[in-house]
């Protein structure tokens, strides 16, 4: 099989909020299912091509050629490829960097071979959603997501409900460049070794999901989203805690975020994944320009500090079909 030669692809995919897990107790068969949703302003970008050789150069190239290889091994493809990683998110920062790139990789292979190729199946290719399947969830359609976890013959966590997220919402991220989340080796052990959920922990936690935060989605409350998730993120940094040094990874983040609570009154905060970022949910963009030049002088000497603002994505990835003569067409995610 050749790639076609004719053609660029190009994909962009966004970053997302991983905000916690459900049911870590998994004595009803299914064990963790988690929230997040996707982040405008954080991408992943990659083209492909065909080529006479096999070439990955641009960011966080040792990933992409590592996924790339994975995708054409096992759909039995040739090295007939040039992969290019345009731009990318933060690494090991919660952000969903290594999900992102591994299904923008194997979209941009797959669409460049003609081959039909399901997100589930692209997932498996490149070893993603072992725990989680909202990045996969946030690439095929973006929005707020939650996925119904694994049970014992649970390939990708299948995405059992969505929500369009409002977008007078916004999120401010405040994230640490000289701290790194858990990843790899080190998170696996993280799990290994962190004690099963307490049964009322993990229905209360469902609770608050099905409850709480879904309908305050729907009906747009979000004073009580913010009240719900912040719940969400106090159970998870108690029982991640001994892991990653409390409810926070790092320490700046931390004091930022309680600076955050105490001086602006934002309830809706916690950290993405095992972190370093923290984040903070905001009513409107006015309050998300306030809140970022306020951190930006309360912190401005800790340099290691960065602050952003991002409004949530609710389409999904992108896939871009470009004629070498110059003529361009959208594929779908």
């Amino acid at each position: 099989m050749m790639t076609d030669s004719s053609h660029r692809i190009t994909v962009e995919s966004h970053g997302r909020l991983h905000l916690g897990f459900v049911d870590l107790n998994g004595n009803l068969g299914r064990r963790f299912g988690s929230l997040g949703l996707g982040l405008n302003g954080l991408s992943t970008r990659v083209t492909a091509e065909g080529s006479s050789s096999f070439y990955v150069d641009g960011d966080d190239s040792v990933r992409a050629k590592d996924y790339a290889i994975r995708v054409l091994h096992g759909l039995k493809l040739p090295r007939h490829l040039r992969l290019s990683v345009r731009s990318s998110i933060p690494i090991h920062a919660g952000l969903g960097s290594g999900t992102q790139l591994a299904l923008a990789v194997a979209s941009a292979i797959t669409e460049l071979f003609g081959l039909d190729c399901d997100i589930q199946q692209r997932a498996v290719l490149t070893g993603r959603g072992r725990r989680s399947g909202v990045g996969i969830g946030v690439f095929e359609t973006g929005g707020f997501l939650f996925d119904g976890g694994h049970a014992p013959g649970t390939v990708v966590p299948p995405v059992i409900a969505r929500f369009q997220f409002p977008q007078q919402w916004q999120v401010i991220l405040v994230w640490d460049e000289a701290q790194r989340g858990l990843s790899g080796a080190a998170e696996v052990t993280a799990f290994e070794v962190i004690q099963a959920m307490d049964e009322a922990l993990a229905a209360t936690l469902c609770r608050r999901t099905l409850l709480g935060v879904f309908p305050a989605l729907v009906e747009h409350d979000f004073d009580s989203f913010s009240d719900h998730i912040s719940a969400i993120q106090r159970a998870m940094g108690a029982h991640f805690g001994l892991s990653q040094g409390g409810q926070f990874t790092s320490k700046a983040v931390a004091d930022a975020m309680r600076w955050i609570q105490q001086t602006h009154g934002i309830v809706g905060v916690g950290q993405t994944s095992w972190g370093p970022t923290g984040f903070a949910f905001v009513n409107g963009e006015a309050k998300a320009g306030q809140l970022l030049e306020a951190l930006t002088h309360r912190y401005q000497d800790v340099a290691s500090l960065r602050y952003s603002a991002h409004r949530v994505d609710n389409n999904g990835a992108t896939i871009l079909r470009e004629d070498i003569s110059g003529s361009a067409s959208l594929a779908g995610a």
